[in-house]
């Protein structure tokens, strides 16, 4: 099999959880961009790796009946919804053999203890976060390349091309996030033009214009944070005051000065220009204060289904001591906490601890405690003599799951259950596979937090072997 070899009637056999389709040609295994299982096409083979290659449609013979019609005009160029050429149902059928293969083969869990996913009631606009670049120069696809009259450089917002830091894909709609998103975004866009403002050069590592990030809750509460490359005091001032006018409704306008070489803000002050410092969030009947540093999840609907099922998971009696780990704002902490004796919550983001502490107060909870440290350090023996060993763990790490220290520790406490969040099965595997020893896994569910895209999260129960 060579580069651009074409091949003729070709059965698609499987979907990727990337949304890549699958075909099988002389014991090659070909991936292939927007095929769907069940389609039939003639492909021509545009790289080769050592066990497998890739490959693009010339031709559709013959539809997939899990095909549907792509809702947005930048998919496939943004990367953000790789599935959305593929109908809802088939989308979980995918993630629920993702979640299946990956836990089986790395956590070496059965089938058997895994449940169906849970589907997601809204399909689109259900994010309450998203993050955007402002950049001079954006990615062109090879239709735009034709076209003379699209230019590569000048005044662009929208998200990083797929592996590209350098080059953006400007966004007209993005579906993901409510009204007045969209609008919020162009509007910082069209307003840093017209007065010949700088948007950021990432080769260059400068320009005025840097970022911005959008946070709604379900209760109407809006935030917007406008990251600028460059501390030009007159021009921030003019931005911002033009935002407080034209959206009277955000809750909250803040702004950061971010001259670094990484786009994060967590070590960098943020500056309220307007409003509250936070906006409020209520899941079953408690309130969330979400500050701009605060992680809180991307879904609020479907993280009261993520809670209540980890809060099912747990089946707290009333009596135990309950260790949060990665606790964000004490959400899961504050949920759970009418449910047990005490709750502990640690964190690494003093700004979210602090949230978290507040979040307690204003719903009079007052058996839960908080602090602020990397997990690794802090839950020590000496931490735990302090604070009492924990009978349930519930643990809901970033991507990169729990360093190989926090799983020994977890291990070495004895509790009697961890209930393990997962945004990536692939990571909660590993982790799964280092507690096996002491640890079976019961029951896995997976919930799906992000339709259209790869992502999928995940609660599994691990008990203590008798």
């Amino acid at each position: 099999m060579k580069i651009k070899d074409i091949f003729n009637d070709i059965e698609i056999t499987g979907t990727t959880v990337d949304g890549l389709g699958i075909a099988r040609i002389d014991n090659w295994v070909v991936f292939i961009p927007k095929a769907v299982t069940g389609d039939v096409a003639d492909i021509i083979i545009t790289s080769k790796k050592r066990n497998h290659v890739f490959g693009k449609t010339t031709e559709l013979k013959k539809k997939s009946e899990e095909r549907t019609a792509p809702f947005c005009e930048h998919f496939g160029v943004c990367g953000g919804c790789s599935l959305q050429h593929i109908n809802y149902a088939e989308q979980l059928r995918i993630k629920q053999k993702f979640v299946e293969d990956t836990l089986t083969r790395i956590g070496k869990v059965g089938a058997k203890h895994i449940s169906p996913i849970i589907p997601c009631a809204e399909t689109t606009q259900y994010r309450n976060r998203l993050d955007f670049a402002f950049a001079n120069k954006r990615w062109l696809t090879s239709e735009d390349l034709s076209n003379p009259d699209i230019k590569a450089t000048g005044s662009f917002a929208g998200f990083h091309a797929p592996g590209r830091f350098d080059k953006i894909i400007d966004i007209n709609t993005c579906h993901l996030q409510h009204k007045p998103a969209n609008a919020l975004r162009h509007f910082v866009k069209n307003f840093a033009a017209e007065n010949s403002w700088s948007f950021y050069d990432a080769v260059k590592q400068e320009g005025f214009i840097r970022d911005m990030i959008i946070r709604n809750t379900t209760t109407g509460e809006w935030m917007v944070i406008v990251i600028f490359g460059s501390d030009e005091k007159e021009n921030i001032q003019l931005m911002m005051e033009a935002l407080t006018k034209k959206f009277p409704e955000a809750t909250s306008l803040n702004y950061v000065i971010n001259p670094k070489k990484n786009s994060t803000i967590y070590d960098l002050q943020v500056e309220l220009f307007s409003g509250r410092k936070y906006i409020i969030e209520k899941i079953k009947g408690l309130s969330f204060k979400i500050s701009p540093k605060s992680f809180f999840q991307t879904n609020t609907r479907q993280a009261a289904v993520l809670y209540k099922t980890a809060l099912e998971f747990a089946s707290l009696g009333g009596s135990e001591t309950v260790y949060d780990l990665y606790t964000g704002t004490g959400t899961i902490a504050n949920y759970i906490a009418a449910h047990c004796k005490k709750v502990i919550g640690i964190d690494s983001v003093p700004d979210a601890i602090e949230d978290a502490k507040e979040n307690s107060r204003s719903n009079n909870i007052s058996n839960t405690e908080f602090f602020a440290g990397d997990i690794k350090e802090t839950l020590n023996d000496n931490f735990i003599s302090v604070h009492g060993n924990p009978d349930v763990i519930i643990t809901d790490p970033p991507r990169a799951g729990m360093h190989p220290d926090v799983v020994k520790k977890i291990s070495e406490t004895g509790a009697a259950k961890i209930v393990y969040v997962s945004c990536n099965p692939a990571t909660q595997a590993r982790d799964i596979a280092l507690l096996w020893e002491k640890y079976s896994v019961t029951k896995i569910q997976p919930v799906d937090m992000f339709p259209h895209t790869s992502h999928v999260e995940n609660v599994a129960l691990l008990e203590k072997k008798v």
